[in-house]
């Protein structure tokens, strides 16, 4: 951890979403803890307003802050003095866009849940108003916390790799190899009006799409995707297998599936390029696998020697004692503490952090994958998505 993440006053943080029942909500709240940088002050957690009042009174929050909208707590918390540093948005996905705009509006810093909109035309009105206001927006591909990402990352920055050559990406779950009709985490995102076109496609394709654009530091010039729904009633794809070209002349394949058997969160990043390569997976997240051309590989251990700043700056603990899922999380909430710190002082402050270009980047990828499944297959470049 750096200096400046472990110091520090706590900021102020409000959520919308994440009420009873809902996953992501909880895990935001624990990152955000993890490092003693924020503090949850206020709360628009249900669209019912008395169960939105009530959670909020039971994580200990004032009366007064425990809103029965977000459009109430957007206008009621820009007239504090001791107002909001900054909102969490982990509401469904189609709750990003109009919550995530009435903050900016009122003058609050957005941290938002992926991915960023339901449709290309709202994530691009949302960056329109982030550019506008001027404030801090983060987009939490919180994978992108990890330690031996940001080793990654770094490792092709500094060519070590050399040219880019193939960039695979998977990410497979089991979950919803079986009907989950009843199940609330399934209902919303199977509901194309609540998750938008892209089932496991806007919903973990987009992880492992942000996660090879974030290590490779490019974006892809255009897909060739296959898109199916394997459970039978399900509205929303299950399995996606889409081909990549990347800027550079770089090619991969990635494949995502919610309806892969005896995959937990089996989400893993391969990186070919002419000199070495390297091999990261979420199930084992401390260890980087690197091979140079003509030599056996190795493993490269968080917390070891001979690794980047980055990674040192997003390790908590020694090696060998596990970090995983909530400390990659908690590294986006400590690194947006310190780019909102930084906002509110006047001072320049550079990040990794993913940020509505990202969220932009994603959409257009979502949309093109869209477009090329309804093209049987067909090529579509990413700035053509949608057209």
């Amino acid at each position: 951890m750096t200096a400046e993440t472990m110091g520090g006053a706590r900021l102020r943080l409000g959520m919308v979403g994440g009420g009873e029942g809902a996953f992501i909500g909880g895990v935001h709240r624990m990152a955000a803890r993890l490092d003693d940088r924020w503090t949850l002050v206020a709360g628009a957690f249900s669209s019912d307003p008395a169960r939105s009042q009530a959670f909020g009174r039971s994580l200990g929050l004032a009366q007064e802050r425990c809103y029965g909208d977000w459009r109430a707590m957007a206008q009621a918390e820009a007239k504090r003095a001791d107002r909001i540093d900054a909102v969490a948005i982990v509401t469904p996905n189609h709750m990003h866009h109009g919550p995530a705009k009435a903050f900016l509006e009122a003058g609050v810093a957005v941290i938002c849940d992926k991915p960023l909109t339901t449709t290309l035309d709202d994530a691009l009105d949302l960056a329109d108003a982030v550019r506008r206001a001027g404030l801090p927006f983060v987009l939490t591909h919180n994978y992108s916390g990890y330690a031996m990402v940001r080793q990654m990352r770094a490792m092709v920055a500094d060519g070590v790799l050399g040219a880019l050559r193939v960039v695979q990406a998977e990410y497979a779950q089991d979950w919803l190899a079986s009907d989950q009709t009843g199940n609330k985490q399934a209902d919303w995102r199977g509901d194309p009006k609540r998750a938008g076109g892209g089932g496991a496609l806007g919903d973990i394709a987009t992880h492992a799409y942000h996660l090879a654009a974030y290590v490779t530091g490019s974006a892809a010039d255009a897909v060739s995707a296959e898109t199916s729904r394997f459970v039978p009633g399900r509205r929303l794809d299950d399995d996606v297998q889409i081909r990549l070209r990347w800027a550079g002349g770089a090619r991969g394949q990635l494949w995502a599936s919610q309806v892969a058997i005896g995959c937990a969160n089996g989400l893993r990043l391969r990186v070919y390029g002419e000199k070495a390569a390297l091999e990261w997976s979420q199930e084992e997240p401390d260890l980087l696998r690197f091979a140079r051309l003509g030599e056996a590989p190795r493993t490269m251990r968080r917390g070891g020697p001979g690794l980047s700043p980055a990674a040192q700056a997003a390790t908590r603990i020694p090696a060998g004692h596990p970090e995983g899922y909530l400390e990659g999380f908690a590294q986006i909430y400590a690194d947006a503490a310190d780019l909102i710190g930084a906002h509110k002082q006047g001072r320049a402050h550079a990040t990794m952090l993913p940020d509505v270009d990202d969220g932009v980047d994603g959409m257009r990828f979502i949309q093109a994958a869209l477009d090329s499944a309804a093209g049987d297959g067909r090529w579509v470049a990413l700035h053509e998505a949608g057209r």
